[in-house]
């Protein structure tokens, strides 16, 4: 017999117990212990070990996030916290129950990786589908129903059926339907997939207003730049097992590396504090301007161009000799003279 079969399914056993008696609230919204599962094929043989032995907390009022490349165990986590797969072992505890009690539901909201939505029913009849399924009063679901199409954006197409809808705005829609429910608990797997870069700044300024009301939010993703921007503790997986767990601001410092930041030096003072600090035994690396992530160029220059409609600005080395503003001068002529023809 496969002992560790026989072992999976004695603890199996042991973890679906109900949790004993009445815990005071500790302000942890999500508990693992121990957590794995693996999955089996037909007859039972092991094929794929999915989360191994996972002890992960996520506290009230926060952002976590499951980082990890795909494979690594971040969707099966969330399945298994919704109560949709069991643990072989381990378990998990959501509001201080077990997760497999469906109750805990009503405070929870969930985004799939997919959204699985009625593609003939429009934005406002499918979030007053998902409304009746928490049994909202119909005043109830036309005030949170158009509350939340306002809240993603969608005012203009609400009455358009989902077939017709981009990638990006049926994921809009699939938020809005997470959150139909006003959740104290939100699950969000890969939130921006399909949105363009103004849509992924609107998710991640949404999420980051949903703690500011004090929802608790798990966001699973393998995009970097997501989970730094808005995540307060990251767990890192890889391969089913926990790799890191911290704060993202702790994870990201580098420890023997000093950053100072100043406006209107001039040359001679910049030399002046290179050398204090090769007189006090410090290396320096560079003295340069600092560098903008892509994703605030794009923003910005959206901003600009909706402010000054046909205004272009290019600010590569121009081989005539012209600067930047010269040659944004120019394009401002230039599209003077096309409007005045």
């Amino acid at each position: 017999m496969d002992t560790e079969s026989t072992a999976v399914d004695e603890t199996e056993s042991s973890v679906s117990a109900e949790p004993s008696g009445d815990q005071p609230d500790s302000g942890v919204v999500i508990e693992t212990r121990n957590l794995s599962k693996i999955y089996r094929d037909f007859w039972g043989r092991k094929k794929v070990r999915a989360l191994k032995s996972l002890d992960i907390e996520v506290r009230r009022g926060e952002i976590f996030g499951l980082l990890g490349p795909n494979g690594s165990g971040k969707s099966t986590t969330i399945k298994l916290i919704l109560g949709l797969l069991f643990p072989s072992s381990g378990r998990v505890l959501v509001f201080d129950q077990d997760a497999a009690e469906t109750s805990k539901n009503e405070r929870v909201g969930y985004l799939p990786e997919e959204s699985y939505l009625y593609r003939f029913l429009t934005a406002e009849e499918t979030l007053d589908f998902y409304g009746r399924l928490f049994n909202m009063s119909g005043a109830e679901r036309k005030r949170r129903v158009d509350e939340l199409i306002k809240l993603v954006g969608l005012q203009g197409a609400k009455h358009r059926q989902l077939r017709e809808y981009s990638k990006g705005m049926t994921r809009r829609v699939g938020l809005a339907q997470a959150l139909i429910n006003d959740p104290d608990l939100i699950l969000l797997d890969e939130p921006t997939t399909g949105l363009d870069p103004i849509g992924t700044r609107e998710m991640k300024d949404l999420i980051l207003a949903l703690r500011d009301q004090g929802k608790t939010v798990l966001l699973c993703s393998h995009q970097l730049a997501d989970v730094q921007d808005v995540c307060d503790r990251v767990a890192i997986l890889h391969q089913g097992e926990l790799k890191e767990l911290g704060r993202v601001s702790d994870l990201l410092k580098v420890q023997d590396i000093t950053e100072v930041h100043a406006e209107g030096l001039s040359e001679e003072a910049k030399t002046e504090i290179a050398e204090v600090i090769k007189r006090h035994g410090g290396n320096l690396k560079s003295i340069d301007n600092p560098t903008a992530t892509m994703e605030d160029l794009f923003l910005n220059i959206v901003r600009e161009s909706e402010a000054r409609p046909g205004a272009r600005r290019v600010t590569g080395g121009p081989a005539t000799g012209e600067t930047p503003d010269d040659q944004t001068e120019a394009a401002d002529a230039s599209n003077d003279s096309e409007a005045a023809q």
